[in-house]
This record gives C-alpha cells, sequence and structure tokens, in this order.
C-alpha cells in the first residue's frame, strides 16, 4: 500500500503526465472560481426578475393597456355585489334606523351596514315603511343626521337608479359650466333602454327635455354624438355584411386621408350594436395595423375624442371601462370622490363583480384596497361594503 504522501505526488502529478501543465490543485481552484462567477450572475439574474415583476406589481400602474386587457365573466349569473337581503323585513329596518338616529348622537355603523346590504328596491320599501310609521321622510331624516361625503352617498343609495342617473345628468348640465364627464359617461356605457328610461325619469323630475338641456350646454360634433346616443337606438345584432365595410369606412376616415371625416365615426360608432362593433374594431385591426382608439387618439381632441373613446370602450367591455374609471378617479393627487361615489352606487347592483376581476386584471392591485387606501371613516367603509369583498 503506498504511503499518503506518495499517493500525493501521484495525484498532482497526473496533470503533467497527461500534458495538462498544471497541477490538479490549480484546476480545482478555477472550477471553483468558474462556479462562484456562474453563481453570482444567477443571483443577479434572479434579483433583476424579481424587481421588474414588483415594480410591475405596484397598485395603479397598469400590467397592460386596457384596451387589451380580457376577462372572462361567468355567463347567467347575477355579478353585482349588492343582492336582495334574505330575511328582510322592510319594517323591521325602518325601526333599526329610527333607533339609530333616535336621541343625542348617530348611530352611524347601523346605517351604514344596513343600508349597503340592501337592495335599492328593498331600501324604496324601507323608506315607505319609516314614512308610515314615523310621517316623515326617511332621506330627509337621514340628511338631518349626516354630513359630508357620507350623507352624499347614502342620499345616493337611496335613489333609484334611474331616478340617480337622471339626477347626475342634471347637475352635471345645471351647474356652473358643464361636466363633461358625467354626460360622457353615462350615456356611453348604458344601454338602449337604460337611456329611454332616463329621458322619462329626467323630463318627470326635473322638469325638462333631456335633449334640449344638452344640446343648450354643448355643441359641434361632441354635441351630435351625445345626441345621436341619447336616442337609445343602435341596430341590433351583428350585419357580416358591414363589419368589412364599416371598417374600412373607418380607416379611409382617419388613418387613411388628410384631415378626418368626423361624421363617419360619429354615425358608425353611435349607431351599431356593441356586437357588430367589437368585430369592426377587430377588422379595423387587421386593415391598419393598429386599434382604433389609436386613430382616434391621432385625429380628435378634447371632449370629443374622451366620448369616442369611452363608446369604443364601453363596447369592448363596460367592466374594463369603468376599472379604468375607477383608477383615475382614486390614484392622482386628491381623490375624485364624486366619480368614485357614482360608479359604485350605480355598478353595485350590475356588475362590480367583474369590474373587480377587470381592476385587479389591469392593475395588479384589489379595488378593495385601493379604495381602502384613498378613503376614510363612514363613507370609505360603506364603500368597501359596497364592493363587496378583497380579492
Amino acid at each position: 500500500m503506498p504511503s499518503p504522501r506518495r499517493f500525493l505526488v501521484a495525484s498532482t502529478s497526473l496533470p503533467v503526465a497527461l500534458g495538462w501543465g498544471w497541477n490538479l490543485s490549480v484546476y480545482l481552484g478555477l472550477l471553483l472560481l468558474l462556479l462562484l462567477l456562474m453563481g453570482l450572475l444567477l443571483w443577479m439574474l434572479l434579483k433583476q426578475l424579481r424587481n421588474s415583476v414588483g415594480s410591475s406589481l405596484q397598485p395603479g400602474r397598469s400590467l397592460r393597456d386596457p384596451r387589451h386587457v380580457v376577462v372572462s365573466f361567468p355567463q347567467d349569473s347575477y355579478r353585482g355585489s349588492v343582492k336582495d337581503f334574505v330575511n328582510f323585513n322592510a319594517k323591521q329596518d325602518a325601526e333599526l334606523l329610527h333607533k339609530a338616529m333616535k336621541g343625542i348622537g348617530t348611530d352611524e355603523d347601523t346605517i351604514l351596514m344596513l343600508l349597503t346590504s340592501r337592495s335599492n328596491n328593498q331600501r324604496q320599501e324601507i323608506k315607505a315603511a319609516y314614512k308610515k310609521a314615523h310621517g316623515k321622510d326617511l332621506v330627509s331624516a337621514l340628511k338631518s343626521e349626516l354630513g359630508g361625503l357620507f350623507e352624499t352617498l347614502v342620499v345616493a343609495l337611496m335613489t333609484p337608479p334611474i331616478s340617480y342617473d337622471a339626477s347626475q345628468l342634471h347637475k352635471a348640465l345645471k351647474g356652473a359650466g358643464t361636466d363633461d364627464d358625467v354626460l360622457i359617461e353615462i350615456l356611453a356605457s348604458k344601454t338602449c333602454a337604460q337611456i329611454k328610461d332616463i329621458v322619462k325619469v329626467y323630463k318627470k323630475e326635473c322638469g325638462g327635455k333631456l335633449e334640449k338641456d344638452i344640446t343648450g350646454d354643448t355643441s359641434g360634433h361632441f354635441q351630435k354624438l351625445l345626441v345621436i346616443l341619447l336616442q337609445g337606438s343602435r341596430d341590433e345584432g351583428v350585419d357580416e355584411d358591414t363589419i368589412e365595410k364599416d371598417a374600412k369606412e373607418l380607416f379611409a376616415a382617419g388613418e387613411g386621408k388628410v384631415g378626418t371625416d368626423v361624421e363617419k365615426f360619429i354615425n358608425i360608432l353611435g349607431n351599431r350594436s356593441h356586437e357588430h362593433l367589437r368585430l369592426v374594431f377587430e377588422a379595423y385591426k387587421k386593415l391598419s395595423g393598429n386599434d382604433i382608439e389609436d386613430s382616434i387618439e391621432g385625429e380628435t381632441t378634447g371632449n370629443l375624442e374622451n366620448l369616442m373613446l369611452a363608446v369604443v370602450k364601453c363596447a369592448k367591455s363596460v367592466p374594463a371601462y369603468f376599472a379604468e374609471s375607477l383608477n383615475g378617479s382614486m390614484r392622482r393627487a386628491g381623490t375624485d370622490d364624486q366619480t368614485l361615489m357614482r360608479i359604485m352606487v350605480s355598478r353595485s347592483e350590475t356588475d362590480m363583480l367583474d369590474i373587480r376581476a377587470c381592476f385587479k386584471k389591469m392593475y395588479g392591485a384589489s379595488l378593495y384596497n385601493t379604495i381602502q387606501d384613498d378613503t376614510a371613516g363612514d363613507y370609505g367603509k360603506a364603500l368597501l361594503y359596497l364592493c363587496g369583498g378583497n380579492d
């Protein structure tokens, strides 16, 4: 058996015998150094990847262009966050609200928890039961006890949906100046049947004709598209024979010429069904290589551009449109509480669950957490109840 010394000499001399020129310890050292460098490089790559993913998931930063977001929604199921309360008793709820307002101080928690967990139809029954039992209007009683944004939100919750939309339009038209954003949001997002109902209620409750008030406060192509939307007479279904024709006409009216044929955009966007428009937009993309939004942004400006974009976004996905609007109302210097409140109230019994899914997909944060970060007090708590949960 060779001695340890002879074995060591033999082993370290092996590379020389093989013609390597260095002893084994040098090769081992180089191998270890190479492995160390590879490990360091891998660590740096993983760190960079982790940082890039982490930054893209920061709340308020869009993960994707909203126009490309695709979210699948369950079919034939209720998508609101507020439902009819089980075992509902209007008389009992009216008494709970009366006790919450009776005496010194007000139990705001009872008010907000009760009203946000009842559907609007149930709130109307509570209002009738309260008047029958106490001989006064529940909304007036609530207004006398509450204040600020919480009062405004509670009044909105107590207003029937169509009446609420009509009142928001009236406020946008009759205030100091015209709030174009409210006109755009409501008229671009409502169905034809809803718009016709709003027109009727506006005349009954606001004492005037909505079309007359809109034409008196707006002008030009913006006014024309608003009036077309106000008719609530979009085509029904899809006309396969005109999809390519409409796409080509939109291209020829914008990107395909010097100047813009705005009338053609208005006619197609204002009169075709949403189902038809979605197919037209796909054909337009194949034809021009651009999204229809790119053409609108390049060919129009101001309130007309905003209205056209809203029509396109709502044709593609109403929940995605409202998710984008909600993000815009909060992720800036100061919160646009009027927009935030209006959307949360008006969509709570329509598609709030879908809006939440779109919000998470588009911005990498839950709508619930975003509202929580941007609001406070009873007003904030009520909005969180309307949101319906944290994704």
